[in-house]
């Protein structure tokens, strides 16, 4: 019996009808790009309509929505009086809105105004980062339809597009786009015949997770790579004209399928890099091969390589001649996530592979959600260090391409479509309870927000308590409901084989709780996950960015990102409180609705920049095994277990006793081999 419904029969608190129906990502589809909100333009929308004042509502909002690659019959039939009454706030007129809202007069009469208020509107920031004479930035927005005409796609590229669905780019494909697809004599209009030497341009593009940075980077990558193979014919088929860098499998199989969708009979190899794997030379792939390769079964022919970056540099290591012979037509080299791939873990064989590319005509792109101005001094500093290198051993150098910052949204913030939730659980036991709570919506009270309903994922620390925890939650959901099948872990000391297997059932829906360590938490795209629970807190704000994105893919609304916490945690919490407030504000939510009060924020402690570099290597230092050693106690107390410790304590003199027996047993069975040597000893008589 439900105890608060039997309370509140007269008091008037029953849920409606709509109140009891819950919006989750994995329940609709992904809403189509409309321009960012700030607090701002939240707050002068969502006032309370006044008595007597017919406003719109949330309905004729979602239908007459400003949408500027839909429909345009909803945006034209307002009025500019209905408009004033809807609050949207443009940076424009009427007649300005309803020329943006249609594709055709946006593509054919561009002005310098709408420009900026599309930049403005959208949150598209654009900037050269080593401007020679003219500034650079995309004068005319594109749209999926339109491509074919303005960039001379190809028909069955731009029909794959159509295949698969992608029928309105979102905000960061409208702003890469027109960068990567158009001719760079736009931006070089000083250099005059130079500018005709230069590929592309290299580009830094930050934007928030799920908003299509995999589509916006392979499009222009599969259109260049066929354009010179059967336009100007200065690649052969089956050579490596493109590299794209990943930090993790799952992220390079999941880059390799998309890039396969958008190939598919354009004759273009998209071909994923694997243990074992040669490249051919281009001997090879002109067919011209010596009697000594061709007895090599692993060698692959490709045109884009999507590799992680320790699996290719150790290639490039092995094979040093033949190698750099492959490698010597790549043109566009794409480094997804690049912040990781630059951090010290992944720097040198990134550089090892970055600086192996001889190609005078080379054009960088990095893309992240989260990219710091350290590794945005790294990139630049990297490129002007390779031109120098090549310069040197090339007496005719190409001109310096243009490096382009292209920043959508806020930067390193959060998605405002998930609820975020902090949770403070005090204990290890406290913060196990509430995951349990988590796994149960029914039991939890009104108010409280949205339920967590699954699938979702669970993220720790470590991956000995990623372990840990899933042994404990192994028996947690019901036999009826699928029992162990529905919970898994996945983590790096997994096999391949493994790993693909419980990847290949999350996205199936075969699992429904999925417990990992920071390995999915960048640009995995599971487009049905309802919430992320962070069991462990994330060791810097940027991972906290990236483990929330998990959800909320594509705009969908609904998400949930529970954040538990407990008493070791709170000298560590400030980073987190402040993206987490940071994307109320982006919102527009009160404090109060989320759960995350400002006397809250205000009595955390800040954490020094030593300490975070400290956090960021080695996380909460108790709950690894080097605190474990050092501390003992702590270490008891960041167990993950259920189990009282006088239980536990009997669970150990068990075992201890087991152990001593088997070491007496052991003992009794050598006793006879070493009194056998004084076998000629026959007793006293």
């Amino acid at each position: 019996m439900d105890t608060l419904k039997l309370l509140s029969r007269s008091t008037g608190l029953r849920k409606s009808r709509h109140q009891a129906q819950h919006i989750t990502p994995s329940s609709g589809r992904p809403a189509q790009p409309q321009p960012l909100q700030n607090a701002e333009d939240v707050a002068k929308t969502s006032k309370k309509r006044k008595r007597g004042d017919h406003g719109p509502s949330s309905l004729d909002d979602g239908l007459g929505g400003l949408d500027f690659f839909g429909d345009a019959t909803n945006a034209s039939s307002k009025t500019a009086k209905s408009m004033k009454s809807d609050g949207v706030e443009d940076g424009g007129n009427l007649e300005q809105d309803q020329t943006v809202s249609s594709v055709e007069h946006v593509v054919q009469t561009p002005t310098d105004e709408e420009v900026r208020a599309t930049l403005k509107q959208h949150k598209l920031k654009v900037t050269w980062l080593n401007p020679t004479t003219s500034q650079a930035g995309p004068k005319r927005k594109v749209s999926f339809g339109d491509m074919r005409q303005r960039f001379t796609l190809s028909s069955r590229l731009a029909g794959n597009l159509d295949d698969q669905g992608y029928t309105a780019p979102t905000e960061v494909q409208m702003g890469a786009l027109p960068l990567l697809l158009d001719t760079p004599e736009r931006y070089l209009g000083s250099h005059g015949e130079d500018s005709e030497a230069v590929g592309n341009i290299n580009l830094l593009t930050v934007a928030p997770t799920g908003s299509g940075k995999t589509l916006a980077f392979m499009i222009p990558l599969l259109h260049r790579v066929q354009t010179r193979r059967y336009g100007d014919g200065t690649v052969n088929k089956n050579t490596v004209s493109a590299i794209v860098l990943a930090p993790t499998k799952e992220l390079v199989s999941q880059i390799t399928n998309e890039g396969r969708k958008l190939a598919k009979g354009t004759g273009i190899k998209v071909t994923q890099m694997r243990r074992g794997m040669r490249l051919a030379t281009s001997q090879a792939a002109n067919g011209t091969t010596d009697s000594a390769t061709v007895g090599q079964d692993l060698t692959v022919k490709a045109d884009v390589l999507i590799s992680t970056p320790g699996l290719l540099h150790s290639m490039l290591g092995e094979e040093q001649s033949p190698a750099n012979d492959s490698l010597c037509n790549v043109r566009d080299l794409v480094l997804d996530e690049a912040d990781v791939l630059l951090d010290p873990l992944f720097r040198e064989q990134t550089l090892g592979v970055w600086n192996r590319l001889s190609n005078s005509k080379l054009s960088v792109s990095l893309w992240s959600a989260t990219i710091g101005s350290n590794i945005e001094e790294l990139a630049a500093s990297t490129i002007r260090d390779w031109r120098s290198n090549l310069s040197s051993s090339d007496a005719e150098a190409e001109p310096e391409a243009p490096f382009i910052r292209l920043v959508v949204g806020l930067k390193d913030s959060a998605v405002p479509n998930v609820e975020h939730r902090l949770v403070y659980a005090a204990t290890e036991q406290g913060k196990l309870m509430g995951l349990r709570q988590l796994l149960h919506p029914a039991s939890t009270p009104q108010g409280s927000g949205a339920p967590l309903l699954p699938p979702f994922l669970i993220f720790t620390q470590t991956i000995e308590r990623a372990v840990a925890l899933h042994s404990e939650l192994l028996y947690d959901i019901p036999a009826e409901a699928g029992g162990i099948s529905r919970i898994a872990v996945l983590h790096a000391d997994l096999s391949d084989t493994a790993r693909d297997s419980v990847m290949t059932r999350f996205r199936k829906g075969e699992i429904w709780v999925l417990i990992t360590t920071d390995l999915l938490s960048r640009g995995v795209d599971f487009r049905g996950v309802n919430g992320v629970v962070n069991y462990d807190i994330p060791t810097s704000s940027a991972a906290y960015v990236h483990r929330v994105g998990r959800t909320g893919r594509a705009g969908r609304k609904g998400g949930v990102a529970v954040t538990l916490y407990s008493k070791e945690d709170i000298p560590y919490l400030k980073h987190v409180a402040n993206v987490v407030a940071m994307a109320q504000k982006q919102e527009g939510s009160s404090s109060k609705d989320s759960g995350l009060q400002q006397w809250l924020l205000d009595a955390l402690p800040k954490v020094s920049k030593q300490e975070k570099q400290k956090l960021k290597k080695r996380g909460i230092e108790s709950r690894t095994t080097r605190g474990k050693d050092d501390d003992p106690k702590a270490a008891r107390r960041t167990r993950i277990s259920s189990k009282p410790g006088f239980v536990r304590q009997a669970e150990n003199n068990r075992k201890g006793a087991v152990l001593g027996s088997q070491r007496r047993a052991q003992a009794e069975a050598e006793a006879p081999s070493e009194a056998g040597d004084d076998s000629d000893f026959a007793g006293f008589d």
